[in-house]
């Protein structure tokens, strides 16, 4: 994306240069995880939302500054939880070392939809010859409101969903609308993704490990979800600006990303 060439390939050249193999390029997500998605009991009311950067189907994770922003968007008001995140080591599952993320705890007081959102700092990522921007959300029912899940937070880049985005199952279809500075994007690439947490997971081969759908032309993308589980959705843009890398002006990709749980049915 952020070179003018095609997101999510790289060419290895061997034998001086008579054989050409493409492999993918692991994609990066940001990660805003909440330990329950639907609330409907007293005693989730307590969540914990782990915030990272990572490769999540294949469990690997990226230090993160801490972010410029991070707050929770509820019937139309936002507050501030920036205050609330404190460290954490991150280890997935192929991870070989810990690596830098970011926890709070947040109390759920009434019912609603809340939509945790987070900015991170820009990424510097050398393969790619950019920054990365992934402006991540999640969003939480809480005790069947069901109501405001559909609404924009105002960040730079989002993901509006158009299927609610809870009480999903695996095979549904989901839709969302992806906006850049509060207009449809349209045709952008929407990289889909699985948190494949345990590790469970093999992929038959490297262009498995992240889905890639397009926009039409209003800026709505459409994906079958094939697995219960969270699902990132990362719709993929470049900024106006550039951020100066030593003397050189350097393109931001900006992301919207959004994260989702599909559920098993009897589950």
């Amino acid at each position: 994306m952020c070179t003018k060439v095609k997101t999510g390939l790289r060419v290895a050249v061997f034998l001086a240069g008579v054989l050409f193999i493409q492999i993918p390029a692991e994609a990066h997500f940001g990660m805003v995880i909440p330990d329950e998605d639907i609330v409907e009991d007293q005693k989730d009311t307590d969540l914990n939302i782990k915030v990272m950067f990572a490769h999540p189907f294949e469990g690997e994770s990226m230090n993160m500054e801490r972010p410029v922003q991070f707050g929770v968007m509820v019937d139309g008001e936002k507050e501030d939880l920036l205050i609330s995140l404190e460290p954490y080591e991150v280890k997935l599952y192929a991870d070989t070392k810990t690596f830098k993320g970011w926890q709070a705890d947040y109390k759920i007081k009434r019912p609603g939809d809340y939509m945790f959102y987070v900015e991170p700092v820009p990424y510097w990522e050398p393969v790619e010859d950019c920054y990365i921007v992934h402006y991540t959300k999640v969003i939480v029912d809480a005790f069947g409101k069901e109501e405001g899940w559909d609404e924009e937070i105002g960040l730079k880049t989002e993901i509006v969903p158009l299927t609610r985005p809870f009480g999903i199952y695996a095979g549904n279809v989901f839709q969302g609308i992806v906006k850049v500075n509060g207009s449809p994007a349209p045709f952008s690439e929407v990289e889909v993704e699985y948190y494949n947490e345990d590790g469970v997971y093999t992929a038959p081969k490297g262009s498995f490990v992240t889905q890639v759908v397009k926009c039409d032309a209003n800026g709505v993308f459409t994906y079958a979800i094939p697995e219960a589980g969270w699902w990132g959705f990362a719709a993929l843009n470049e900024d106006v600006t550039t951020i100066k890398y030593g003397n050189e002006e350097k393109l931001i990709e900006i992301g919207a990303v959004l994260w989702l749980k599909a559920y098993d049915m009897g589950e």
